[in-house]
């Protein structure tokens, strides 16, 4: 589905919520394509978020709720370089002004749909990840000034994954 979205190689996307199978997929969906997932905490106030999703200049954020997107829509004049705001639950959303807003569910099947045009980009694209793709790209907290964005590789992931089981046995 982001394929059909035009999510590029390189490209950030911002996850917004609590941890649910759904953001994880969305993860995963945005690595598989070259993309970058940037994980905000769902407790964040909109100008935290606001910060993070334009210091990295995400085009793409994936909400969980109608709370997160109501976070986005406060600040959305602030993200120019938002395109789409992709949201997980539809309560409350109904009368919404849905021309920058995408149903997750809505965004599967369309991928779904477009699977065999779009199976020969995804393709590409997963042959030509490696240990040195990033990974994803966390934010700190900010405690001794404004968040700074962490670049961890998948390298960085699976050896730091590896030396805590060989730590703990």
């Amino acid at each position: 589905g982001f394929l059909s979205l035009g999510l590029g190689e390189g490209d950030h996307i911002a996850i917004i919520g609590r941890n649910r199978p759904y953001l994880y997929w969305a993860m995963v969906a945005a690595q598989s394509v070259g993309a970058i997932p940037v994980p905000l905490y769902q407790d964040s106030v909109a100008e935290e978020m606001a910060y993070v999703i334009d210091h990295c200049s995400a085009r793409f954020i994936v909400a969980q709720d109608q709370e997160q997107v109501d976070k986005i829509i406060e600040v959305k004049d602030k993200l120019p370089g938002v395109e789409q705001i992709i949201f997980l639950d539809p309560r409350g959303m109904r009368k919404y002004d849905r021309t920058s807003l995408t149903d997750y569910k809505a965004l599967q099947a369309r991928g779904r749909d477009e699977e065999a045009k779009l199976r020969p980009e995804l393709e590409k694209r997963l042959a030509r990840q490696s240990g040195a793709n990033t990974c994803a790209m966390l934010y700190t907290s900010g405690t001794t000034g404004r968040p700074k964005g962490v670049v961890l590789s998948n390298d960085n992931i699976i050896l730091t994954s590896k030396a805590s089981c060989d730590f703990d046995g």
